[in-house]
């Protein structure tokens, strides 16, 4: 099992390289081809993205994880009677998008040229939505490759696809060419879903019966989706209101709308991206440890457990740590090399150190989840979302620019992962 556990995450981590560096490309790509105030108009939207993300998915895929860990169910079963359910609540989110996309852009966003992406926003959810769950089985069953190749393959027809289609699009308007890139995402995924179902076990013949949802099934990936996603909710809810305090706060104050979706734009799509840039590897690390943790806090190995989570923070910090150093050191040559610009690189320090706690928050949320203590998890989420949302208030209301969005971002980060890393060494000692 140990040397499975480091197989996955080695395998996760060169997979998340790759990927890393397509992911960079293509937001060189956006940034070249849509300039400042696109990027910006289009990172406004991402919030709502993400949210109707975590709402689409509803916890799916770490529920059908943590059950294939266990293998104490059919698991075809258990995988494709849940595609339904997703394709009903995706359907209906759909629907509602079209009738409020409008009220969302213009009342909400104060930017109206948002509302196109909205709605596509709603066709792309069942693709995300069908290929997370796959993934979910072959993460329960830590078979890591499938995964990877599918993500290596999504980024790179992603690439394609905006390189031939921005360029046609922005000519018309940058609300189109926005829709455009959320819209892509269903190309991509829908590579991603073939590529998922080609790696699928061989005595996995479907049938009809199969998507027959099992009460006992539906109950137990329930009873762990709910927490998981209630917890993933919440912060998106966060992410969600970020830019509708900010812009109302900041409207209020005298700063224009011009300077607020310019700089808007520098911090969430300049230098946040960046000091995410690890996350990717930390995230991939989290997900090798859900099935390794389920499996040995269940049968009472809590030494095990115990000794896997540091295993997991120590890969974190060995990633995390040079990059910070970096961003700390010559914050302008990554700005300059992926952006083109310098613009940022006192927002890029500041938070920098900051982030390297939020490098070791996914292995802690994650490694609560599979001991089940996902309601745990959720509460250091709660508690960092009502902080950060009165703490950017506030900040706003000082007149300090986009240094109240900065100084949120930290106490959100510092909050959640020392409440996080409370809990798991609560749960061993």
């Amino acid at each position: 099992m140990k040397s499975k556990f480091i197989k996955s995450t080695i395998i996760l981590i060169i997979g998340g390289f790759i990927t890393k560096i397509l992911g960079m490309i293509i937001k060189i790509v956006m940034t070249r081809l849509m300039g400042t105030e696109g990027i910006g108009v289009y990172m406004l939207l991402m919030p709502t993205f993400s949210l109707l993300i975590a709402l689409a998915q509803l916890g799916f895929p770490v529920a059908i994880s943590k059950l294939v860990a266990e293998d104490k169910k059919n698991n075809k079963n258990l995988v494709f009677s849940i595609i339904p359910i997703s394709l009903i609540l995706n359907i209906l989110i759909m629907v509602l998008l079209l009738f409020f996309a409008s009220t969302i852009s213009t009342h909400l966003l104060h930017e109206s040229r948002t509302t196109l992406g909205i709605i596509c926003i709603g066709f792309v959810l069942p693709f995300i939505s069908i290929s997370s769950i796959l993934r979910g089985y072959f993460f329960g069953k830590e078979r890591m490759i499938p995964h990877v190749i599918s993500n290596i393959t999504e980024d790179i027809v992603r690439l394609i696809v905006l390189i031939i289609g921005i360029p046609l699009f922005i000519v018309k308007g940058i609300e189109f060419a926005v829709a455009f890139i959320v819209i892509s995402n269903i190309l991509s995924e829908l590579t991603s879903i073939l590529i998922l179902f080609l790696f699928l076990p061989k005595n996995f013949k479907i049938n009809k019966k199969d998507f027959v949802p099992k009460k006992e099934n539906i109950k137990d990936v329930l009873n762990i989706s709910i927490p998981t996603t209630g917890s993933r909710i919440i912060g998106n809810i966060g992410y969600f209101l970020e830019p509708i305090i900010l812009t109302f706060v900041l409207l209020r104050m005298g700063y224009s709308n011009e300077f607020i979706v310019t700089e808007y734009g520098i911090v969430s799509g300049y230098v946040m991206p960046l000091l995410l840039l690890p996350s990717f590897f930390t995230m991939a690390i989290s997900q090798a440890l859900i099935p390794v943790i389920s499996k040995s806090y269940a049968n009472h190995h809590y030494h095990y457990a115990s000794s896997k989570i540091k295993q997991a923070i120590f890969f974190s910090l060995m990633i995390g740590i040079p990059v910070t150093i970096l961003f700390l050191l010559l914050p302008n040559i990554p700005l300059k090399f992926i952006y083109n610009t310098t613009e940022g690189v006192t927002y890029l320090r500041v938070l920098a150190p900051i982030c390297l706690l939020h490098y070791i928050q996914s292995p802690l949320t994650s490694s609560l989840q599979a001991m089940g203590k996902a309601k745990e998890a959720m509460n250091g989420t709660i508690l960092g979302v009502v902080v950060r949302t009165i703490t950017l208030w506030i900040g706003c209301s000082l007149k300090i620019g986009m240094w109240g969005l900065v100084i949120a971002t930290a106490c959100n980060i510092t909050l959640v992962t020392l409440h996080q890393a409370k809990c798991v060494k609560k749960a061993f000692y």
